[in-house]
């Protein structure tokens, strides 16, 4: 997986900076998980189950055509169908997908576009971005918004252990 930093600059579209990062996560209510899994292995399980957590006050909606139950949640098949618009639609599908969920985000009204770790998209950051939404691209939300609230570890989450040694 590359760094945001290590992929071709996109000309058109800039990655937005920390500061830019922390107003998205702010002003978000609602966070639509679009490629939610039942798989507790998959990132995505791990996502939403952080976002459905006490450690957020998202509303947060599942999205999966495969699905109907995740985590005690409803699953929708797509950004359409859900019951509101969401703010961050939040992507967990293969590079090719993107420019379609895009689309898809751009069509129900979402602000921001949100892509995960290790995926990256030039043709669905621009499609987004010349539609009016931010967009973000190989970055976790969960580890975002974990950075600007206190709960981040170098794992990646508040692990709530000090050391390995034994007392």
């Amino acid at each position: 997986m590359m760094a945001e930093s290590d992929h071709p600059p996109i000309e058109g579209w800039t990655p937005p900076g920390p500061s830019k990062r922390l107003e998205i996560l702010r002003r978000s209510k609602a966070v639509a998980i679009v490629g939610a899994s039942s798989n507790p292995a998959r990132a995505s399980n791990f996502v939403a189950t952080y976002l459905l957590s006490s450690s957020t006050n998202f509303d947060v909606y599942l999205v999966n055509p495969r699905e109907s139950e995740i985590l005690g949640q409803p699953v929708y098949p797509s950004l359409r169908e859900l019951p509101s618009v969401p703010d961050i639609v939040d992507v967990f599908r293969r590079n090719d997908d993107l420019p379609a969920v895009a689309a898809e985000a751009i069509d129900v009204g979402a602000r921001t576009f949100w892509v995960q770790l290790g995926l990256w998209s030039p043709e669905a950051a621009l499609l987004a971005s010349a539609a009016g939404l931010d967009v973000v691209m190989d970055r976790c939300l969960k580890i975002e918004h974990a950075r600007f609230h206190g709960g981040l570890h170098l794992a990646g989450f508040n692990t709530g252990v000090i050391n390995s040694h034994r007392g």
